[in-house]
């Protein structure tokens, strides 16, 4: 028992160390002997809290450590712990009677409704940007009023020295070494200092010969509380003594749902200060009611007492609050006016008359004298997408656009704002495209010749939102084309025009290829009025000859369009193409197909042949599919159910993903006794030959129970090897089993009545058991489906029976 004791009072004193010794880094007069790696995160956290708590940062209390000993190097540590520490969450310290909230000045956790979206001032409090936090780091303003709790650094230097931080007690009073008590509260920081300095130089005697000096400057402003009622998070609240009003409403998370926003009240000593209107600051950027606070001061927000909402085409569309007396004038102000696009002439409003509703039409005359009224509901509409005063031409003119019209106004008079007509435009006939008054449209054809020409009858009279259309000859051919095929670089179809020779086609194609052959055609389209039924020729043919180094000779054959050129391939040209020989032969790599008709037995010849490792089972080739193979294998008909694409889909992914080869097994042994046998195949480029080692196990894989290799016993069928891994598991399915031979041919287990016949195992082979599908079972509504049926049968074929007798 005593031990138990003693272990827990070694922890409590253990643990009461730890935390003073975090506490009073900031307070105790000799930190020397601080060591920054010793503290835990939680040390580290409850200073970094202490520091929000009072408004100050890590720099600002350098000096005060510094003073009081602490190394540069242990500050840095201290100051890169803070710094990589979580920001200090906001807490609330419950009293007797009220909730002191903290101020967290590092981060904004507070969130907006759909309500406060659209009020006017509320994206003031929700901005984490925006907090209205006192800058701490500017030097203490000289009108700074002292009251207890604020703690001076004072530093005499000189001929004597002193250097001492005092906190200002309950009565106003600071204890100076050798000094004595100062009453300071209530003294401004410039009166203070003088105060100080005059009660320290009777003891310190050259301060008044001037012989030392004395700075005093507040290392610890004093934390004051206040009170706001009607915020979203009314409480008490602890803040620097040199907050201000709207720090404070940005603490409370700003006004309740209907609070207001322009009559705040500031209550000190029980009497009303001022009233602060946040829209000042919101539209003029007034801060003259942003007043600094003071200890006990009460922030009440009564609530609203009319609210107008201003929608529509406005620059700052919401929920706005209006004084007694101000207009529509002001309301448009606090919105920042109308937009670009605003419909001025009238602005419609719902008004609530208590009864029912009431619509209003704001003209521009009633509103600098139209008070609306709580509930309003003001919108503002957008222009017509119509324009008074419009006329339009297009087409062959050199400014094809949009003009103002006119009294008066003619078809020549907008011709001419277009800088005139094109060269190749077509004179002898424009058409207007006129919107009657009824928005129906009619067309009236102009003469342009005679209108430029000057004829006042043909130069006939606009109206508003004609649009004339001026046509180019070039609207009125046929785009020609010519298209080249063949042992060409860039084969395709050009533009053809006028002159056009074979070897400016050539030239733009990119010239030929060294495989172009010098015999081209050209075929040429037919033209005749009539049809000859004696002439089947459907195209005019030209064979030409051409010098492959050296086309300028054909540049006096000239393209008709639609003309189709075919550049021939050399009747020889082919590239050596390559097959790959790799496993067990002397001279394994790649090799060129030297004949069309060359052979896998040779090949294997020039390599060497086999080597006495090799398996004579084991050849085999590899042959690459090809994209154009599987692009037609995917697109046949499997004949499978409709509704079961499944399948279908999978075999289709297979073919694209998984199968890249097609295995040709060789019977090696048959191709050198008679080089003529069926399985001595002609190679193709691309081909990979394999020749397998020789290999002396039996690999027995799939539904077994052991996945493994058997030695080869020459006699021993497929069960012996089954057998010697174990036998199969559940799932095998033992009549599909199929055996791989080393060459890549396969071989199935066959049946006849109730006899197996399973394949041949030879050395190197792999045995394979699939797995057996699982049986698909028969549900409740099918058995009901099929009984009902054979009733049904069932009936019928009893009524026939009675009917036959």
């Amino acid at each position: 028992m005593r031990k138990f004791i003693y272990g827990v009072f070694i922890f409590i004193f253990t643990f009461s160390a730890s935390s003073v010794q975090s506490q009073d880094i900031l307070r105790s007069k000799d930190v020397s002997g601080v060591k920054v790696e010793t503290l835990s995160d939680a040390e580290i956290a409850n200073i970094k809290s202490q520091l929000q708590a009072n408004n100050l940062t890590i720099d600002q209390v350098e000096p005060m450590l510094k003073q009081r000993g602490m190394k540069d190097l242990e500050f840095s540590k201290l100051r890169e712990r803070l710094a990589a520490a979580p920001a200090a969450r906001t807490e609330a310290v419950k009293g007797t009677s009220e909730t002191t909230r903290v101020q967290e000045p590092v981060e904004n956790r507070k969130t907006k409704d759909s309500t406060d979206d659209k009020i006017f001032g509320s994206e003031l409090f929700d901005n984490p940007d925006l907090n209205f936090e006192p800058n701490l780091k500017l030097a203490t303003p000289v009108n700074y009023i002292l009251g207890p709790g604020d703690e001076l650094m004072m530093s005499l230097y000189g001929v004597q020295e002193l250097n001492d931080v005092s906190t200002v007690s309950e009565e106003g009073k600071i204890n100076v070494p050798h000094v004595g008590l100062i009453q300071v509260a209530g003294l401004t920081i410039e009166a203070a200092t003088q105060k100080i300095r005059t009660a320290t130089g009777r003891i310190y005697t050259s301060l008044r010969s001037g012989q030392s000096k004395l700075n005093v400057s507040l290392a610890k402003i004093r934390t004051i509380k206040v009170t706001i009622i009607g915020a979203k998070q009314p409480g008490n609240f602890s803040v620097s003594s040199l907050s201000t009003v709207f720090n404070a409403l940005y603490l409370s998370g700003g006004p309740a749902k209907n609070g207001t926003y322009r009559n705040i009240e500031l209550v000190r000593n029980n009497k009303l200060l001022t009233y602060v209107d946040i829209y000042k600051f919101m539209v003029n950027g007034d801060q003259s009611e942003n007043i600094g606070l003071k200890d006990n001061d009460v922030i009440r927000i009564p609530v609203y007492k009319n609210r107008v909402s201003l929608e529509g085409e406005v620059k700052r569309p919401g929920i706005f609050e209006l004084k007694p007396g101000e207009t529509f004038t002001n309301l448009l102000e606090y919105a920042s006016g109308f937009s670009d696009v605003a419909y001025t002439a009238s602005v419609h409003i719902i008004q609530k008359t208590g009864k029912e509703y009431k619509v209003k039409d704001l003209v521009p005359a009633e509103f600098t004298s139209y008070n609306p009224q709580t509930g309003d509901a003001i919108t503002v509409s957008k222009i017509l997408n119509r324009f008074e005063n419009r006329v339009q031409v297009q087409g062959a003119v050199f400014r094809p656009n949009a003009y103002s019209f006119y009294d008066g106004m003619r078809v020549k008079d907008l011709i001419s704002r277009a800088d005139g007509v094109l060269e190749d435009a077509y004179l002898k006939r424009a058409i207007i495209t006129r919107t009657n008054a009824d928005l129906t449209t009619e067309i009236v054809n102009v003469d342009l010749k005679k209108v430029m020409a000057g004829d006042a009858a043909a130069n006939i009279l606009l109206q508003k939102e004609d649009l004339v259309k001026v046509f180019s000859l070039n609207d009125f051919k046929e785009k020609y084309s010519v298209t080249v095929n063949g042992e060409i670089q860039n084969p395709g179809t050009y533009e053809y025009h006028k002159n056009l020779s074979l070897n400016d086609l050539l030239l733009q194609a990119g010239g030929l290829m060294s495989s172009a052959s010098k015999n081209v055609e050209i075929a040429r389209m037919l033209k005749a009025e009539t049809i000859n039924s004696n002439d089947s020729t459907k195209a005019q043919l030209f064979n030409i000859e051409i010098d492959v180094a050296d086309n300028e000779q054909t540049k006096t054959f000239l393209l008709q369009p639609f003309d189709v050129i075919n550049i021939r391939k050399l009747a020889v040209y082919e590239k050596p193409q390559m097959v790959t020989i790799r496993g067990a032969v002397p001279y394994a790599g790649r090799y060129v197909i030297s004949g069309k008709n060359e052979k896998v037995f040779d090949m294997i010849k020039r390599a060497g042949g086999l080597t006495p490792e090799a398996d004579e089972m084991g050849v085999k080739i590899k042959r690459p599919i090809q994209a154009a193979q599987i692009a037609a294998l995917s697109e046949v008909n499997l004949n499978l159910d409709k509704n079961d694409s499944s399948a279908e889909n999978k075999l289709t992914k297979k073919l694209k993903e998984d199968i890249k080869y097609a295995i040709i097994p060789i019977e090696w042994k048959s191709v050198t006794e008679d080089p003529e046998n069926y399985s001595n195949i002609t190679v193709e480029a691309g081909d990979e030959i394999e020749v397998a080692d020789r290999n002396e196990n039996v690999k027995v894989t799939g539904n077994v129970l052991l996945t493994s290799e058997i030695p080869f016993v020459k006699g021993k069928g497929l069960r012996y090897y089954v057998d010697a891994v174990g036998g199969t598991d559940s799932k095998a399915w033992m009549k599909k089993a199929y055996v791989i031979y080393p060459n890549g041919k396969a071989a199935v287990t066959n049946k006849f009545l109730f006899f197996k016949s399973y394949p041949k195992v030879t050395a190197g082979s792999q045995i394979v058991i699939p797995e057996k599908p699982e049986a698909t079972k028969i549900t409740t509504t099918e058995i009901a489906s099929i009984a009902s049926v054979l009733v049904g049968m069932a009936g019928v074929v009893i009524a026939i029976i009675r009917t036959a007798n």
